[in-house]
């Protein structure tokens, strides 16, 4: 929603409202450099004020029966499926990756939706009777309360929906304080939950930066913290709501390795590299990053991953054939910029510059093109700090062994791929790889929602991870019940 000044409001206690605000952040579409919108500037008092209002509306949505919980999320299904090409369209022009990949984006989300509108099944305990004659013994799940939940730009409608939709039909209340550089799309969806019959007060929604959200983790009302952002602030958030109790699960960065073994088809790890790598620009923790070839296999993916990035067509992501769109801001375009300065100083081979791109009509747009560096190693830091960008690393190992000890170099855990026609290859990088989301044969491993989604390492910090059975424990408390008859 935006107000006739083209002002975003925070949603809270089901009302939009912009009381409070103490500036404006501009939101702006990045191929174009166009003003889309701007959103209030909110400190600790809006937060507060969105944690009072979450705190009140808790005890009656927790007394709600779990399947009339659900029903919002089926009739909050049928709403996005039927919008389903306009928030597409919006996102695109928001965040700038084409428009077949803000569908995938929010096919995503509603399946994370679909996952929540199952909660009467997936909040079942467990019973046993007689453990002692005469006594029965019987687990139960209970919400907690207020969950603060804190979202990255990179997948702004799809990530928010990792966590609201659970923590919500599992009975608790939300306060969400979205990314600042693109969060229009997911205003929609919030109309649309209120649409579907969310009560006032149980999502709730505050724009600002830091000082939002270091006051949603230290308020005393909120009793989890959900996080996707860089590992560096990953681990502050951790460690500031660990230290006053509250449950955390903090999703971190990655520097994601893929793996081509002799034995893989070329033409099949070049089409998986190319996608993973430059997809979304670059933009998501499960990219690849540095592409290992073994032995023979070197050479064959090289040539073919540098004719795939040649291939690709880069403009505004609403225009016909565009594969890859603009990064998100010119600050993050010249960070980008900045790894392949570093790389090129630090001895690494520059196959292809995507610096310095212009795509004619867009003078604004924040361009940068598929960039392919060879002979990377682990040392330098495009071989081991997260670029979240285009730019893809390869690197040679003489055999699996070889790789494997590459990517235990690494200090990131979040996901990696091996290509290999080897079941005996597989098994054992599933085995020893050590990360959390494994790819066989498979460019970019991303679980659906009934899986659990996090990495290992520096990528998470915490225990139970977003999505799937995971998620159901984070959002809940479990208690035993010992009954004597």
């Amino acid at each position: 929603m935006t107000t006739s000044r083209g002002l975003a409001p925070n949603y809270i206690a089901g009302r939009w409202t912009t009381r409070g605000a103490c500036g404006e952040l501009p939101v702006t579409d990045p191929a174009t450099g166009e003003a889309l919108g701007s959103l209030p500037l909110s400190g600790a008092a809006e937060v507060a004020r969105a944690v009072a209002a979450a705190s009140a509306a808790f005890p009656e949505w927790r007394r709600t029966p779990v399947p009339e919980r659900a029903r919002v999320f089926f009739r909050l299904k049928a709403l996005l499926d039927e919008h389903h090409d306009e928030l597409a369209v919006r996102l695109s022009r928001e965040h700038g990756k084409n428009v077949a990949e803000t569908r995938g984006e929010i096919q995503r989300g509603i399946e994370n939706v679909e996952h929540a509108a199952g909660m009467p099944t997936l909040m079942m305990g467990d019973t046993v009777e007689d453990i002692a004659r005469g006594i029965d013994c019987k687990t139960v799940r209970q919400p907690l309360g207020v969950f603060a939940v804190v979202t990255p730009y990179n997948f702004p409608v799809m990530i928010p929906l990792w966590f609201w939709p659970c923590a919500v039909a599992a009975g608790n209340t939300v306060v969400l304080k979205p990314s600042e550089q693109d969060p229009l799309t997911h205003q929609r969806v919030v109309e649309l939950a209120a649409q579907a019959g969310l009560p006032p007060g149980v999502l709730n929604v505050v724009h600002g930066r830091a000082e939002a959200v270091n006051a949603l983790i230290d308020h005393p009302d909120v009793r989890g913290v959900s996080f996707v952002g860089s590992s560096r602030v990953a681990k502050i958030v951790y460690r500031r709501a660990g230290a006053t109790g509250k449950r955390v699960q903090a999703l971190g960065g990655a520097k994601n390795h893929m793996i081509a073994l002799p034995d893989a088809d070329p033409e099949m790890v070049a089409e998986s590299v190319v996608g993973s790598v430059f997809g979304s620009a670059g933009q998501r923790c499960l990219a690849g990053s540095v592409i290992v070839g073994v032995g023979d296999a070197y050479e064959p993916v090289r040539e073919r991953v540098l004719d795939g990035a040649a291939s690709l067509k880069v403009g505004r992501g609403l225009d016909d054939g565009v594969d890859m769109g603009p990064v998100i801001s010119g600050a993050h375009r010249d960070r980008v910029a900045s790894f392949i300065d570093e790389g090129e100083s630090d001895g690494a081979r520059l196959l292809m510059d995507g610096r310095g791109l212009r795509v004619a009509g867009y003078p604004r747009g924040h361009w940068i093109g598929p960039t392919v560096f060879e002979n990377v190693t682990p040392e330098m830091p495009l071989g081991r700090e997260e670029v979240f960008g285009p730019v893809a690393g390869l690197a040679r190992a003489p055999s699996l062994e070889a790789a494997l000890e590459m990517l235990a170099r690494s200090r990131y855990g979040n996901a990696a791929s091996i290509f290999t026609a080897s079941g005996r290859a597989a098994r054992e990088f599933r085995y020893r790889a050590g990360i959390s989301m494994i790819g066989v044969n498979v460019g970019v491993a991303a679980p659906m929602a009934f899986f659990p989604f996090g990495g290992t390492r520096h990528s998470f910090y915490g225990d139970l991870k977003a999505q799937g059975r995971d998620a159901v424990s984070f959002y809940t408390d479990q208690r035993v019940v010992i009954s004597r008859w």
